[in-house]
């Protein structure tokens, strides 16, 4: 059944954005709720597409900003289906993103074609790491997706991200291109060939293919950075760290939690490669330390530990360990809870062992994390950053020890 969408156009164009990865989709939702009547469905609408989005950014501060949207909503009458947007919201709000994507495949049985239902459930099932649950959601939804629909595009880049997760790797760059031609502007699409090309290690191919194709993409906000990350990561794997830090300095602009996860991702991979890096984690622990404290997400504490690290900012890495360790405390085992006890808080107390030059401890918390490091979100190319950090924390305690000898 197809669901009835509102005809306000701010609407139309923030589910748009947001499948696409483009622009500002909540600035738009939020424009679209101003212009809906007072307790119409519109406004319902507009509200839950807010909400979602605030709740797709990982930043504690928008998670609280969505329970204030959340709590509106409940005073707003609501059909059945605008109801079950509210469950997945309020599963979100708690933390439990698995019964969040339960909520959003219930929604999809009934409405394959729920654009905020397939985009959310997608995002959530990201964070925590589950391939398969892509997979399979986007699957169902592109075999119901009209190919006519102007946002079958969205659902196909969505279809392709999956399967590279899934390591179906050609297949997924099939479904991408297949994407870019009905959309060129498509970023999802983009991020998923990528990808491909990362894992499947063309990384000259991937420097050019970005080249030719970086107008498209170039200055829309965090998926844009993004963006130049991945290229970034092809420099750093060809050997040519001074290229990687180029696009650092003039192309990873940003003060959004995105941009400063994808800066020390970058930061710390150049750290790890013995590149000096110069007063770049000083600058970027700053931007940082507003967050030291929030533990809300296991994979921005594990990128905020890299900063810190870096920057030698250990009253910031140690309020962050502190901040995990009662988060934990006060767990109430649902899934945002699990990852920061599984990986989070052992993968950041590595880092900053490793920090301190202690590589067996280091080596130690981290050999242990390979069956649950998923369970941090992410993506497996952000993943390795793990397994990278646990290899050079062996080669420089094996550098230790004959030195020693």
């Amino acid at each position: 059944m197809k669901r009835d969408l509102p005809t306000n156009s701010a609407y139309r164009r923030a589910l748009q954005d947001f499948l696409t990865a483009r622009g500002e989709p909540l600035a738009l939702a939020r424009e679209a709720a101003r212009a809906a009547q007072p307790g119409s469905p519109e406004l319902v609408d507009a509200r839950l597409l807010e909400a979602s989005l605030l709740l797709c950014s990982r930043d504690k501060r928008d998670s609280e900003a969505a329970g204030w949207v959340h709590a509106e909503l409940a005073s707003l009458e609501k059909n059945s289906l605008q109801e079950q947007h509210a469950a997945a919201i309020r599963s979100a709000l708690d933390g439990d993103y698995a019964r969040a994507c339960r909520v959003y495949d219930a929604i999809l049985l009934d409405h394959p074609t729920d654009e905020l239902a397939l985009g959310a459930g997608h995002v959530f099932d990201y964070y925590l790491g589950n391939p398969g649950g892509l997979r399979t959601r986007a699957t169902r939804a592109l075999a119901a997706w009209p190919p006519d629909s102007p946002t079958y595009h969205g659902a196909l880049s969505l279809y392709a991200f999956a399967l590279q997760e899934c390591g179906a790797y050609h297949e997924a760059e099939e479904v991408a291109r297949r994407a870019l031609e009905l959309e060129p502007f498509d970023l999802r699409a983009h991020h998923a060939v990528a990808h491909v090309m990362e894992m499947q290690g063309r990384f000259e191919e991937g420097v050019r293919w970005m080249g030719t194709r970086s107008a498209y993409w170039t200055g829309e906000g965090a998926a844009s950075v993004h963006l130049w990350w991945h290229l970034a990561l092809y420099h750093l794997e060809l050997s040519q760290p001074e290229n990687a830090l180029a696009v650092l300095d003039y192309r990873m602009r940003g003060e959004g939690l995105s941009e400063l996860i994808d800066a020390s991702a970058l930061l710390w991979r150049l750290h790890l490669h013995g590149i000096d890096c110069g007063s770049r984690f000083t600058t970027l622990a700053a931007g940082w330390a507003p967050y030291a404290e929030d533990a809300h997400c296991a994979f921005n504490d594990l990128h905020a530990m890299m900063a810190y690290v870096g920057a030698g900012r250990w009253d910031c890495a140690e309020r962050l360990l502190a901040a995990q360790a009662r988060r934990i405390e006060r767990s109430a085992g649902v899934s945002n809870d699990d990852m920061t006890r599984l990986v989070g808080l052992p993968a950041c107390r590595a880092l900053a062992a490793f920090g301190r030059g202690d590589f067996a401890t280091a080596e130690a918390l981290l050999r242990s994390l390979p069956p649950v490091a998923h369970r941090i979100g992410g993506s497996h190319a952000q993943r390795d950053v793990l397994q990278l950090t646990r290899a050079a924390g062996f080669s420089r305690r094996q550098a230790g020890m004959r030195v020693a000898a």
